[in-house]
Order: structure tokens, then sequence, then C-alpha cells
């Protein structure tokens, strides 16, 4: 197939646009600097000069692709709606990329929800999130348009990237922090929970998802799950420093309210049934603290 995908020269674009041509596919790929379509020319991904904002652009580039992988941002709407008009009646797949924060809670760090969330729950959003979730909403929606959408919503996503950024949001993030402030800092205590995925895994679900999910699919990305305090202390272990507890009011001072409350100091709990039942998707990595362990570069 020939693919066109978004967030090409990111971390889950770069990652999935490898695997895909890996298995035989061709992908052109939008990136928005000179310099890093010369990089991506360079990986085998014929770059497409451009940004989310150019629906012009996004529209010519939908129509003539095979298929197309939203993987730069969940909650850029014109985005997605000009892909799903660009697609309407062709049957063509629209992959669409998400995050499990969407049901994520205000735990503030400070306790592990007892619930987990699959594809056939009902959702609980927070207001913050709604967005997001009417936005996943009109992708699956689209499938009464004859576009084949799918939405893919990915937990903590862990592990080397394959593309030009190998380097995820959540322990990348902590990481740094850790070493400019001389401590690991987490969110409350870290008893908030949160579902991970590897990225290598997370691009084999894209893969399966391309060429086998129905109209109208929404799939968890998750194997595996671990505390903050878990994740938080494992740096630690990795660095030889202390773990430090921030309240949500001085974490969103120094990392910003979303960060604090959503990325760092929430619970999201997933399972993903239906692509381990649909799919036959078979995640091989299961444990981000051992990949801090063990693996993480430093």
């Amino acid at each position: 197939m020939n693919l066109f995908i978004t967030g090409a020269a990111g971390y889950i674009g770069g990652t999935v646009a490898t695997r895909l041509m890996e298995a035989g596919h061709r992908v052109r790929g939008l990136v928005r600097a000179p310099q890093k379509a010369t990089e991506l020319a360079q990986t085998g991904i014929e770059p497409v000069l451009g940004d989310l904002d150019d629906v012009a652009l996004l529209a010519r580039e939908a129509q003539r692709a095979d298929g197309v992988i939203h993987a730069a941002s969940a909650d850029h709407a014109a985005s997605v709606a000009t892909f799903i008009e660009a697609l309407a009646g062709t049957g063509k797949p629209l992959l669409h990329t998400s995050g499990s924060s969407v049901i994520g809670d205000d735990a503030q760090g400070n306790r592990a929800s007892e619930r987990v969330f699959d594809e056939d729950s009902a959702f609980v959003v927070a207001p913050a999130k709604q967005a997001r979730r009417e936005l996943e909403l009109s992708v699956l929606a689209a499938a009464q348009r004859a576009v084949r959408t799918a939405v893919i919503c990915p937990s903590l996503i862990y592990g080397g990237g394959r593309g030009l950024n190998p380097r995820s949001a959540q322990i990348p993030f902590l990481l740094d922090n850790a070493r400019e402030r001389g401590a690991v800092q987490i969110v409350g205590v870290g008893a908030n929970r949160w579902s991970n995925v590897h990225i290598e895994d997370v691009a084999e679900l894209y893969l399966l998802a391309l060429t086998k999910a129905p109209a109208g699919a929404f799939y968890f990305a998750e194997n595996g799950e671990a505390s903050f305090a878990e994740i938080g202390a494992a740096i630690g272990t990795r660095l030889g420093l202390r773990v430090e507890s921030l309240p949500v009011e001085t974490a969103a001072q120094q990392w910003g309210d979303s960060r604090a409350r959503y990325t760092f100091g929430s619970n999201s709990r997933v399972r993903a049934k239906r692509a381990r039942r649909e799919l036959h998707w078979s995640p091989r990595h299961p444990s981000a603290v051992s990949w801090v362990l063990n693996e993480m570069p430093l």
C-alpha cells in the first residue's frame, strides 16, 4: 500500500512508519522542517513538507494515498475533519492516534483507582479531556461514511523508537527532570497506576489494524501496568538518586497543570481486550519497570 502518515519524524509515527516499510508498504510522511525532511528521506520515507494546519495539503495527500495514519496529534480537530472529508466514500483506512489519558482521573498521585477500562466499558471522561473524546467519536462515526476508521489508544509507551525520535514522552521526561533536580520527582506518593506498552508492540498493532480492523474500531494498547512510585523507584535505582514526592500544585507550577494532573498524576488503567481478540495482537514486552532497570539508555 501507498500510505500517508503524519508525525513521521516523531516517536510513534517514526516507529510505525519504519515497521510499515519493513512489511513492504511505501510511506510518505508529513514533516515541518527542511532539515528533518532530509533526515526522513534517508530512512526511506518520502518527506512531505507541511503541517497539520495546511488542510489543502492534507486532503491531497489523503486522496492520493491508499490509507492514512494520523500520528501527529490526538487533539488537532481540523486535520481529522480534513482526512474524513477527503476519504469519505472510498473505503480506505484512516487510523487515528489517541492516548489513554482520555480516561484519566484526578488522583493527584495519591491513590490507585479500582476502575479498569476496556473497549466495552462506559468511559468516564474529565472535562479537560472531553474534546479529545469527541474527536475520537467523530473518527469512529466516519465509518458510516465509508471510511475504514480505527482509533488506536495507547497507554504509557516506553522503549526506544525506531525513527528519528527515539524517546517517548513520560519516562524520559522524568529521567531528564531527575538529572536537573537531583532527585526523581513524582506527583503525590505515586500510588496512581498506568497501563503501559512497548513502542514495538504499538507498531505491530498499527500494522494489524491497517489491513484487518473493521470500520469504526477502537483499540486500547497495553501489556501490563505500574504505579509511578514503581517507575520512579526504578529510575532512581538506575541514576542513584532518591525519589521525591511533589504535591500536585507544585508539580503544576514546574511542569504545567495538564502534565502534572494527567500525564503523571492520574490513573489510566486499561485493557486491550479487543486488539487481542479481533486482530490477534500478541505484545511481547511485559514490563516498563524491567525496561527502565535493564534497558533504558542513560
